[in-house]
């Protein structure tokens, strides 16, 4: 009698391993304007264009634009006077302002609307004789520029447990105001603090935490319920990418900031099988698509999104810049340049 062998037990088909994107990530209204500012002005008026610091906290965006003609100064006395000069979308203080009417500069203003914002509800406060608790950091270029509006009435905090040494005028005249790149999470609980110390406060009709900062870290709280860790894309001096770290370690997942796929260690995703990827609001939709091309070469082939929120604010541009640029043919009829970029949602 003829026995016939078992077949061998065939290999376990391997699962792809699963990258899942936050949505939205990347580029919101205010860095999309700022961009597309810096990128007009070029067209419009050619070289020398100054820009004063970064435009927005990103190196490749700085870099890109830095190869096409722009000059980044730290300080306006690096600008010859008479020269067009762009301020950052963080902002600046009347200080600056009143510095580049001295030098006869011909300003654009890059400021995110929402910082001017918070500029103006500073100014107002002051106005009105109130102390006013910033909650932001003290290094950080939009608090430096809030700080100018009123100087001799504001007082920065960054944590809850800074607000029991609050020394105030009047208890019963005091107004907090916010950075707009914070942790939601963390400035309640200051803004909690805060309320109960001074039950008179006032604050902002709403909170000045932005949109898409808001967004994202909600995009985030949602990936982490999902993977087993995630990477954040964006520069070490963004406060938003770097409150995107805090926001997904805090969920309870391990997370990493990385500039560039080739800041990626195969290493950090031993035995993980899902890993999410976020990108802070400065960072193009190139850099993430570099990490998904890394991701893919580390065995996660499989790429879904999460999320959802659809962003659709738009911020316009400088009305005397689209002027220009339409004078020069560099903007069509309807106002849109022809090679600006977008935002990712």
């Amino acid at each position: 009698m003829v026995m016939k062998s078992s077949p061998e037990p065939s290999e376990p088909l391997r699962q792809p391993k699963r990258l899942i994107l936050a949505t939205p990530r990347g580029f919101c209204a205010g860095v999309v304007r700022a961009i597309d500012i810096v990128n007009l002005a070029l067209e419009t008026y050619g070289e020398p264009l100054f820009v004063r610091h970064e435009i927005v906290h990103n190196r490749y965006v700085v870099e890109e634009l830095r190869e096409r003609g722009v000059r980044f100064v730290e300080g306006l006395e690096e600008v010859p006077a008479g020269s067009r000069v762009i301020f950052s979308a963080h902002g600046v203080s009347p200080e600056v302002r009143r510095a580049a009417v001295l030098r006869s500069l011909k300003v654009i203003d890059a400021t995110c609307p929402l910082v001017i914002k918070v500029h103006h509800e500073a100014a107002k406060y002051a106005r009105e004789g109130f102390a006013i608790i910033l909650i932001g950091h003290a290094n950080h270029e939009e608090v430096i520029g809030t700080v100018g509006e009123a100087p001799g009435a504001i007082r920065i905090i960054s944590s809850a447990e800074q607000v029991a040494a609050l020394e105030v005028p009047d208890p019963g005249k005091v107004a907090f105001l916010t950075q707009t790149t914070l942790s939601l999470d963390d400035t309640r609980e200051i803004i909690a603090r805060l309320k109960a110390r001074f039950p008179l406060i006032q604050g902002p009709p709403s909170e000045d935490i932005c949109y898409a900062t808001q967004n994202r870290q909600r995009a985030v709280k949602e990936l982490a319920r999902q993977v087993e860790m995630i990477l954040v894309v964006g520069s070490a001096n963004s406060s938003n990418s770097c409150r995107l770290v805090e926001v997904a370690r805090n969920a309870g997942v391990p997370a990493r900031l990385i500039g560039d796929a080739e800041d990626i260690q195969p290493g950090w995703f031993e035995g993980l099988s899902v890993a999410g990827l976020t990108a802070g609001a400065s960072v193009p939709e190139s850099l993430v698509d570099r990490v998904i091309g890394r991701m893919g070469g580390l065995g996660f082939s499989e790429v879904q999104a999460a999320g959802g929120i659809l962003e659709e604010v738009q911020f316009a541009l400088p009305s005397e810049l689209v002027r220009d640029a339409r004078a020069q043919g560099v903007l069509d009829t309807r106002g849109e340049a022809p090679h600006t970029h977008t935002a990712t949602a």
